[in-house]
C-alpha cells in the first residue's frame, strides 16, 4: 500500500513513516496543504493521512478539494482538533476516520488495518490465496504449513495482487504502489520480485500476462 502521510510536524511525520515502513507500506511525506493537494492528484495512492492544521492550505481545505475533484482516496485524518463537530465535519467532508492527537501507533496501525479490510472486502486482517496466507499484521506468510520469508516489497507486491486477484496489473502501476518519489527503479525489479516469489512459494501462483504484466494465478498452484 503506498500512503501520502500529510503532517507539518516533523517529528510526528519521521516517527509514522519509520513505523509505517516497518509494516512494509510505501510512505510519501508531505509537509503543507497545497502541496499534498497536488501530490493526491498526480499520483496513485491508496491511503492518505492527513493533519488538518497545515501551513499553506488547510486540512479540511484539501480534503474538500479532492472529494469535490471525485478523488475517493481513503483519508484518515490525524489532527490534534479534538472537538466534535470538528471530527463530525471531517467525516461529513468525506474522511474514511479519525483519530486524535496525541494518539499510538498501534491504534493508527488498527484504523489502517480496519480500513484495509473494508477496502478489500474482508472480515480479518489475514488474506487467503489458494492456500497461502498473508497476515497483514505480522507481515507473516505462509504456505502449506510453512512459513514463507518474504522481503518486505516483495510481501507488499504479493498483498497488492491477492487484494486485487482478477485484476492485471502493468510493471508501472505495481512500481508505483511499491516505491515513493525519490527511490530509483531498475527496469527489471518487479519481474525479479516476481521471480523471488515464485522460487519461495509456487511457480504457478503469479501469471504473466504478456506484453501487459502480472495477475494472480487462477488455475491452482
Amino acid at each position: 500500500m503506498r500512503v501520502l502521510l500529510v503532517e507539518d510536524d516533523e517529528l510526528i511525520a519521521n516517527g509514522v513513516r519509520q513505523a509505517l515502513a516497518r509494516k512494509a507500506y510505501q510512505v510519501d511525506w508531505i509537509n503543507n496543504g497545497s502541496e499534498a493537494l497536488s501530490a493526491a492528484k498526480n499520483n496513485p495512492f491508496d491511503l492518505i493521512i492527513l493533519d488538518l492544521g497545515l501551513p499553506v492550505q488547510d486540512g479540511m481545505e484539501v480534503l474538500r478539494m479532492l472529494r469535490q475533484g471525485n478523488n475517493q482516496t481513503h483519508t484518515i485524518i490525524l489532527s490534534a482538533r479534538d472537538a466534535t463537530q470538528d471530527r463530525i465535519a471531517g467525516l461529513n467532508m468525506g474522511a474514511d476516520d479519525y483519530l486524535v492527537k496525541p494518539f499510538e501507533l498501534e491504534e493508527l496501525f488498527a484504523r489502517i488495518h480496519a480500513l484495509e479490510r473494508r477496502m478489500g472486502g474482508a472480515a480479518s486482517n489475514v488474506l487467503n490465496w489458494q492456500g497461502v496466507t498473508l497476515n497483514l499484521q505480522t507481515l507473516e506468510v505462509i504456505y502449506q504449513g510453512e512459513v514463507v520469508n518474504l522481503q518486505r516489497r516483495e510481501f507488499s507486491l504479493l498483498k497488492k495482487l491477492i487484494e486485487n486477484p482478477h485484476r492485471v496489473f502493468t510493471r508501472e502501476q505495481l512500481e508505483e504502489s511499491l516505491y515513493g518519489w525519490t527511490s530509483e527503479v531498475g527496469s527489471n525489479t518487479i519481474d525479479v520480485y516476481v521471480h523471488n516469489i515464485r522460487k519461495k512459494i509456487a511457480v504457478g501462483l503469479i501469471c504473466t500476462v504478456r506484453g501487459v504484466g502480472y495477475r494472480m494465478g487462477q488455475d491452482g498452484i
